[in-house]
């Protein structure tokens, strides 16, 4: 039997209880083909049993779905089925906030927030012993670097773009259509030629979010959107109505469009 680990009063893993290794079940999609087979119960989020596990997995794989983080897996998988060692190893703190920083505006867009159970400052730093990210893609910038940031983090793309209401029909999702001009302030991985269609593929793909997202205008406007490119897809995470007289839009919308990286 293993020591079982649990959140103390200052949010560090400590031992608890007993624990048993248990093969991962072919029914928990969330985590097959990660490179173990074999994950500990209880489980780092307090499943007793790998039924409870399998289930509530499940609630993440539409997440998973929008590709939002290369690592959402890795991170996911490492609290549900954590993998069957001498000890548990929990995800670092660093693994925990760059999932989290990529995910959650688009949990936002579809009306959930990053759950309590996985606040970050609970996990430990990176020196210690625990599972770091495997892509290494996190930015750790001042909230004041916001062009600095965009030259670390070269996935990010900003587009000021005009979107007109379609009337429903049942052959598409989209409610709003694009117009043929758009003003791309931050290209990042981009061509111009791709842009559109990534943006066209938003339209379509993420019906509920845009919908969400533009629910202060139901006619379509013009907006500033930003967002990334993960797994070849477009991942918007905001969407500004564009209004001149906002001095705080219009001059981030200067600074992406006319800052240069340093080398």
């Amino acid at each position: 039997m293993l020591s079982m680990l649990s959140i103390g009063e200052g949010g560090l893993w400590e031992p608890r209880s007993s624990s048993r290794c248990l093969p991962i079940p072919s029914g928990m999609a969330l985590c097959q083909n990660i490179g173990y087979s074999a994950m500990r119960m209880p489980n780092l989020l307090g499943h007793e049993s790998p039924a409870e596990a399998v289930q509530q997995s499940t609630s993440w794989l539409p997440l998973l779905a929008r590709e939002c983080h290369p690592d959402a897996r890795i991170f996911l998988c490492s609290l549900f089925a954590p993998i069957c060692l001498d000890r548990f190893i929990s995800p670092c703190r660093s693994l925990c906030e760059s999932v989290r920083d990529s995910c959650a505006p688009i949990m936002s867009c579809y009306g959930y927030a990053w759950p309590e159970i996985l606040r970050c400052d609970q996990y430990p730093a990176d020196h210690l012993m625990c599972i770091s990210s495997i892509t290494n893609t996190s930015v750790h910038a001042h909230k004041n670097k916001v062009s600095d940031a965009l030259c670390l983090f070269a996935v990010f793309s900003v587009v000021k773009l005009r979107l007109t209401q379609l009337k429903y029909t049942p052959v598409s999702l989209s409610q709003f259509s694009l117009a043929s001009k758009l003003d791309v302030l931050k290209h990042g991985p981009l061509l111009g030629g791709q842009i559109r269609s990534h943006v066209e593929l938003w339209l379509e793909r993420d019906a509920t979010c845009v919908r969400n997202m533009t629910r202060h205008h139901p006619r379509g406007g013009t907006f500033l959107v930003t967002g990334t490119v993960q797994g070849g897809h477009l991942v918007v995470n905001k969407a500004y109505a564009w209004q001149r007289r906002d001095r705080n839009l219009m001059a981030a919308a200067r600074k992406w469009k006319h800052h240069r990286c340093r080398n």
